[in-house]
């Protein structure tokens, strides 16, 4: 492997995006924001506000279950409201290639649209750029996004604790292997849709049923282990899963065991982990499960005190193994 080159994996969300981010980038820009390296910044201007920013380069940029304009507006929503933020105004910033359709663009632009709609957000400024053919690859999109936290709330990759239950809202690797499928073009007996969508509403009704949620996080890019080593890192301490408690569906599994891949480390992109306190478990699964984008949710698992920073997981056998960050890339501009 190259050092001296920036590769595809510093871009995967595992092992080597965190290399680069910690040498480089917050080891020159250090603040007590960004320090915290949650999924959003949060701040006071008056009350709390939450700002985040991402940009969207998936390829390709129409797939099952949604496209581009629909992808760059659910991950801006759902990277402010895993902090327990309303989200409220999104900027939109296009960098296009010459020669792309305009009827593609107008459907995009439909899809951003509806997408808002849906989160109830509003999108209140952008800029457009075009490049030379064979300069961009369609089209990539950046997004930025603000929202409001109520004062109660205290939400942060740093704050899970010994004895907290670990819940998933659904099932896992939806998105990573129906972008897989339709870039390589391949074809399953059942079909595999993105779970792409704005979770805020399914985390309003989570926070009415407990105000004490600790760690909320969207296990995109490195999929469910990848974050979850993140959050263990963060809170200092150790999580334990129940590898027959993830929901993974027939068709996503089926392909994960034809081409090598753990669906832990499948890209997700309307799914959160939830960390809370035990006793609060059932009241906040009951009213994820009554949500259009919770009917799969589960508890995984619980935080311990043993082995910090680390993730395990126990297999239907009853071993116990360790669960490591991705190293390398599974699949390259999966968002």
């Amino acid at each position: 492997m190259d050092k001296t080159k920036i590769l595809l994996a510093h871009g995967s969300g595992g092992r080597l995006t965190h290399d680069l981010i910690s040498k480089y980038l917050v080891q020159s820009l250090s603040n007590p924001l960004l320090n915290k390296l949650d999924d959003a910044a949060v701040f006071k201007t008056g009350g709390n506000m939450a700002f985040t920013t991402d940009s969207y380069v998936v390829s390709p940029i129409f797939f099952p279950g949604g496209n581009i304009g629909k992808l760059a507006v659910c991950g801006t929503v759902n990277d402010l409201s895993v902090m327990g933020a309303v989200p409220k105004y999104l900027s939109l910033s296009f960098i296009i290639e010459e020669g792309l359709d305009i009827t593609v663009l107008e459907e995009i632009i439909q899809s951003i649209a509806a997408a808002a709609k849906e989160a109830g957000v509003e999108i209140v400024t952008g800029d457009t750029k075009v490049v030379n053919i064979g300069k961009a690859d369609k089209i990539f999109i950046n997004t930025a996004g603000v929202g409001f936290i109520p004062e109660e709330l205290d939400i942060s990759g740093s704050n899970a604790q010994p004895g907290d239950a670990v819940i998933v809202s659904g099932t896992m690797g939806d998105h990573g292997i129906a972008i897989m499928a339709q870039r390589e073009g391949l074809n399953f007996k059942m079909a595999v849709e993105s779970d792409c969508a704005p979770l805020n509403g399914l985390i309003a009704d989570m926070l009415k049923a407990c105000p004490r949620i600790h760690v909320m996080r969207d296990p995109t890019r490195g999929g469910l282990a990848t974050t979850l080593n993140e959050i263990a890192a963060q809170s200092q301490v150790g999580i334990e899963l129940d590898e027959e408690s993830i929901p993974v569906k027939p068709a996503v599994g089926g392909a994960c065991d034809a081409l090598g891949l753990d669906p832990l480390y499948v890209a997700n992109e309307g799914k959160l982990i939830a960390i809370l306190p035990e006793e609060f478990a059932p009241k906040v699964l009951s009213a994820m499960k009554a949500h259009p984008y919770g009917v799969d949710s589960a508890v995984i698992g619980r935080v311990t005190a043993k082995n910090p920073s680390r993730v395990s997981i126990r297999t239907p056998l009853g071993a116990l193994r360790i669960l490591d960050m991705q190293s390398g890339e599974l699949l390259p501009r999966i968002c």
